[in-house]
């Protein structure tokens, strides 16, 4: 994106740099004991600031009322004796002549939507064996395959078999069947054999009634980034919403799985009436050359990450989920909008509590922002971090546009075999021809779709949608063949193993369960389609070639070979990686005709996918020194 003229400078921004207000310390929001509750926060032109207490969260009339203490860096301190556990507490403060109520931007437990902070033992909240409760520890990035879903999609549908529709203790109930009586919920996820659950924001956001569970919405509009989703728990009113996020974290962590919070720091659902600005009026967003609210979200504002005090939130927020809640990685929204060196200090931090905490995210934005293109996380910028971004270049090259009718490699346009060999190779410089814009395989998320736009099965219906249904199919296999026999990070859309529909909508954001919700009917309908999947996912764990370490390697033990237009073939070489399998040979043929290819080396080349078939079994031996490739599809064959 384009920058804007000159950055506005607002005069709360102008005073707090020329007196240098700061506040460095750790305990911001509230620090709680049985014997006294310490409140703190950061608001340097504030006149006075007091805080009410309140025995429920209802109740009209205060119980305790405290002033704060102004103290250097301009944070507000307030000291209050007792035990408070269990009430409720909003802050009352006068800045720029305005009196306002404001709930705690810290607050790390709500009331039922959001209305008053909630005091917390949080120590309470941990379920049992919570302290044995650990992170899936991968050697690197590429070792995880990520499946992207939505906390009430996950489990909302009738057929789901799940007791605990749309909520987070729906991700702890084993044991569960749909139609045909498949696996349903977590023990389809361990089935399937993804080691990381991306879910769509799970912190507090603002476009739904917490007590309405005929509301739906993705969750993008964040309001408190501290306390898990009210309308996910079973009593958004107190602490279960803590206690039920965390059974969910533990009950995947058992199972081997992984969690990653999709994290909005981007922009706020309010702008005005945000506790960011009630607080600090126009200190936490961009403002463009007019004085306006800049808008490079496309949600009516955008946080000024590289602020102090506004960078110093977003780390201490992910620190907080980090620990407290042993979070196994963070997806950024629009994350060029948060500019590097705020990035670069979260990579810092988050790495320094576990190296192996997954870190990626949009490199793009959502409009024009007043953010220099220089700092703005771009593909590209991310060259040299720990850090991985979206390689939509890939995904394009694979299915075509996003919601239209342009095809792709897979779906039936020609010409694209180079864009599909810079993504095989993990987008890094593999030579002057094939190279694109990593400097490591860690740094790219290879994907065809997620939860934005058209499902890849309504993409490719609205594609080619003059062809019968079991060429889609194959389509589907191939575009997610090449996914998972490619160098980075793979990742795949919740659902699309049985061919996830969304009825044409390619903007769901609202549209309730009907639209959004895995149709677990679909997975006894489409089964060989998920047992596909599920063999592609286990020949890329049980094959580290497919997953290897650095560019370096790629460009040693990965060979293109000689193939006829519009197909793709290559060879991982040589033990790559420390595989087992001393040459590994990947076939793509997205062409409407059974192509014959020659293989490198002589002998008996073992075949592990083909056609519907996909796995670490041999299906068949060639001997020959050629091996047909079926329409559309992929095949792979390996040597000893």
């Amino acid at each position: 994106m384009k920058k804007n003229k000159k950055d506005f400078e607002t005069s709360t921004e102008i005073a707090v740099k020329k007196k240098g207000f700061y506040y460095g310390g750790d305990d911001l929001g509230v620090l709680y004991t049985p014997s006294r509750t310490t409140f703190r926060f950061w608001s340097p032109l504030a006149r006075w600031a007091k805080v009410y207490i309140f025995s429920n969260e209802n109740s009209e009339n205060p119980e305790i009322v405290s002033d704060f203490k102004k103290e250097a860096g301009g944070s507000w301190v307030a000291e209050v004796s007792g035990d408070l556990e269990g009430k409720y507490y909003i802050y009352e403060l006068e800045v720029n002549g305005k009196v306002n109520r404001v709930v705690d931007p810290y607050a790390r437990a709500l009331s039922t939507n959001s209305k008053r902070g909630l005091i917390v033992n949080m120590d309470k909240t941990n379920p049992p064996g919570w302290e044995k409760d650990e992170r899936v520890t991968l050697q690197k990035p590429q070792d995880a395959i990520i499946y992207e879903v939505h906390v009430r999609d996950f489990s909302s549908s009738p057929h789901s078999g799940i007791v605990n529709k749309g909520k987070y203790l729906a991700f702890t109930e084993g044991g569960t069947t749909g139609p045909g009586g498949v696996k349903t919920g977590l023990d389809h996820l361990k089935e399937l054999g993804v080691t990381h659950v991306h879910l769509l924001p799970v912190f507090d956001f603002g476009s739904v009634d917490d007590l309405n569970d005929k509301e739906y919405n993705w969750g993008y509009d964040p309001l408190f980034y501290n306390t898990p989703e009210g309308s996910y728990s079973t009593n958004p009113s107190d602490d279960s919403r803590i206690k039920e996020f965390k059974q969910l974290v533990k009950s995947l962590h058992e199972n081997g799985i992984g969690v990653i919070m999709d994290v909005v720091y981007n922009h706020t659902y309010y702008t005005r009436k945000s506790a960011f600005d009630l607080i600090v009026p126009q200190y936490y967003y961009r403002f463009d050359h007019d004085g306006n609210y800049s808008n490079g979200s496309g949600c009516g504002n955008e946080v000024a990450s590289e602020k102090p005090m506004v960078r110093k939130f977003i780390i201490d927020s992910v620190k907080y989920w980090a620990e407290e809640y042993h979070i196994d990685g963070f997806r950024f929204d629009l994350m060029a909008l948060i500019d590097r060196e705020t990035i670069k200090h979260i990579e810092h931090t988050l790495h320094e509590i576990d190296p192996s905490i997954i870190i990626y995210g949009e490199p793009w934005t959502g409009g024009l922002t007043t953010l220099d293109p220089e700092r703005q996380l771009l593909k590209g910028a991310q060259k040299g971090m720990k850090v991985a971004v979206f390689n939509d270049n890939f995904r394009n090259a694979i299915k075509g546009d996003n919601d239209g009718f342009g095809k792709g490699f897979a779906s039936g346009a020609p010409g694209l075999e180079h864009a599909i060999k810079r993504g095989v190779v993990g987008a890094i410089y593999y030579n002057d021809e094939i190279n694109d814009f990593s400097s490591e395989p860690r740094e790219t998320v290879n994907y065809v779709s997620s939860h934005d736009n058209l499902t890849l099965w309504d993409k490719l219906c609205k594609s080619n949608g003059e062809d019968e249904e079991w060429v889609r199919i194959r389509m589907d296999h191939l575009s997610q063949a090449i996914i998972f026999t490619s160098q980075g990070v793979a990742f795949i859309q919740g659902g699309e193993e049985f061919l996830r529909t969304k009825f044409g909508n390619h903007n769901s954001y609202n549209a309730g369960d009907e639209v959004n919700q895995l149709k677990w009917e679909r997975k006894s309908k489409y089964l060989k389609t998920f047992k596909y999947y599920k063999g592609l996912i286990t020949l890329r764990r049980e094959h580290p070639a497919f997953r290897m370490t650095n560019a370096e390697q790629i460009r040693k033990k990965l060979e293109f070979l000689e193939t006829l237009p519009n197909t793709v073939g290559f060879i991982l070489k040589d033990y790559a990686n420390g595989d087992n399998w001393k040459n590994i040979v990947v076939l793509y043929n997205p062409n409407r005709e059974a192509i014959t290819f020659n293989l490198p080396y002589e002998g008996a080349w073992n075949v592990v996918v083909y056609e519907e078939e996909a796995g670490t079994d041999t299906i068949f031996t060639v001997k020959n020194g050629e091996v047909k490739v079926p329409l559309i599809s992929t095949v792979v064959l390996y040597q000893d």
